[in-house]
């Protein structure tokens, strides 16, 4: 039994080790993608081919993590949407069940960036995100997007004002400027993507 249980445990570490190295790492390209967003729209990375950086949020508004986020999410996109950046809400788990968002809910929303559900978690599973919210930072660099950061928005989910590091922030002003990215990986702090 004993021998079974550590069997267990070495082959779930390895599916997992196998699961987060097929995910994007930084530097990597970006493949274009297509989601839905309300109305039935579709809405493709390559939409976005003149913007000078992406960022996508892997987010929904159950998420109490993600609620406390919103507003700091929404008046980054406003800061810096003159500037180039596109930001890119990105739901993993439409229609997955109990408690799970609608794209009618989504539209309740009513971003000024789109909102799209990730039917199925293709795209969150490749960029390996496993909370919401967890942020992408894209990079164009004219033919393709390459990813410069992956993680944290800052350090301080519960208080907007205690925040003393703002990651997200920090790296599109790097990226930006062409400058070198400081932090590149942080841990985000949020609600577990639950796999279907």
């Amino acid at each position: 039994m004993k021998f079974l249980a550590t069997l267990a445990a070495v082959v779930l570490l390895t599916v997992s080790a196998f699961a987060q190295s097929s995910s994007y790492q930084l530097g990597d390209k970006i493949a274009d993608f297509t989601l839905k967003g309300v109305g039935n729209t579709e809405v493709s990375l390559s939409n976005f081919a003149k913007s000078k950086t992406v960022v996508l949020v892997f987010t929904n508004n159950t998420c109490p993590y993600a609620k406390l986020y919103e507003n700091r999410l929404v008046t980054l996109s406003s800061t810096y949407a003159s500037k180039g950046v596109q930001f890119i809400f990105v739901n993993p788990g439409v229609g997955m069940g109990e408690g799970s968002e609608t794209l009618e809910d989504m539209a309740a929303k009513n971003y000024r960036f789109p909102y799209l559900a990730d039917e199925g978690q293709k795209v969150s599973s490749r960029f390996g995100a496993t909370k919401t919210p967890e942020v992408f930072v894209l990079h164009n660099t004219g033919d393709s997007f390459i990813l410069k950061y992956k993680g944290a928005i800052d350090d301080n989910p519960q208080v907007d004002s205690g925040v003393k590091n703002q990651y997200l922030k920090n790296v599109i002003d790097e990226v930006l400027a062409s400058r070198a990215v400081t932090v590149a990986d942080k841990r985000a702090t949020g609600c577990l993507i639950r796999k279907y």
